[in-house]
């Protein structure tokens, strides 16, 4: 029996690249072992984005009002929960993820059986590397990832990740909404999953904005540091 994978994308006002996305994964041929769906996780955007996500072959969820990126990744999580998934893969919308790489989160869950695996830019430093600033605000994230959870997750930031159906389950009852990437793998660590990152090439955000533009990067680190050490704290049943 072909293995259910679902393609859950956040969207927020990402008209200028969600049409993109949507064309190149329907060009993918994914292999007889995989029954893949997609869905498009519209966030309260103000622009055309679910005007352009309907017209692909996707079950499209348009949320009310804005939950953050946390809550609307969340709500493809419930779906994919719901429904029955094996394996559910985030792909952000605004591009950065290539469709293509989507088969190498396949072939290392298959190699490894991990409850979560990432695509991870630093493994072995091709593609897309953020800036400068951003890779350090990265760097700081994994140790202190590594302390609160003795865990080596060296692009503890990506968006662009594998969750199989026991962590579906998880991230379907509780995921964080701020800080969803760095705050949910001390969740996942310390319920016992499995975390592995395997490598992958990933492009320029090709439109929309960072759901981080508001603050300032020390600002930001310091909220996320807040969060991650709340969640390795909090019991989670």
């Amino acid at each position: 029996m072909p293995i259910k994978v679902l393609i859950v994308i956040p969207c927020f006002n990402e008209e200028k690249s969600i049409a993109a996305l949507l064309g190149e994964l329907s060009m993918i041929d994914f292999s007889e072992q995989y029954n893949v769906n997609v869905v498009v996780v519209n966030d309260g955007s103000i622009d055309k984005t679910a005007e352009i996500a309907s017209q692909y072959k996707v079950v499209l969820l348009d949320l009310p009002v804005n939950l953050g990126i946390g809550g609307a990744v969340q709500t493809g999580f419930k779906y994919a929960f719901e429904n029955d998934f094996d394996v559910a893969i985030q792909v952000d919308g605004d591009g950065q993820h290539p469709p293509a790489e989507i088969q190498k989160l396949l072939n290392f869950y298959n190699e490894t059986k991990s409850n979560i695996i990432i695509g991870s830019r630093f493994i072995t430093k091709q593609g897309f590397q953020s800036s400068a600033l951003r890779r350090f605000g990265i760097f700081y994230l994994y140790w202190l990832n590594k302390i609160l959870t003795q865990k080596n997750i060296y692009d503890i930031t990506s968006g662009f990740r594998l969750f199989d159906k026991k962590a579906i389950v998880l991230a379907a009852q509780y995921y964080p909404d701020e800080y969803p990437e760095p705050e949910s793998l001390v969740i996942f660590a310390k319920a016992g999953f499995s975390i592995s990152e395997t490598p992958v090439m990933m492009k320029p955000r090709q439109g929309g904005q960072s759901s981080i533009r508001y603050f300032s990067q020390v600002y930001y680190m310091i909220k996320v540091t807040i969060s991650m050490f709340f969640s390795y704290i909090r019991k989670v049943k």
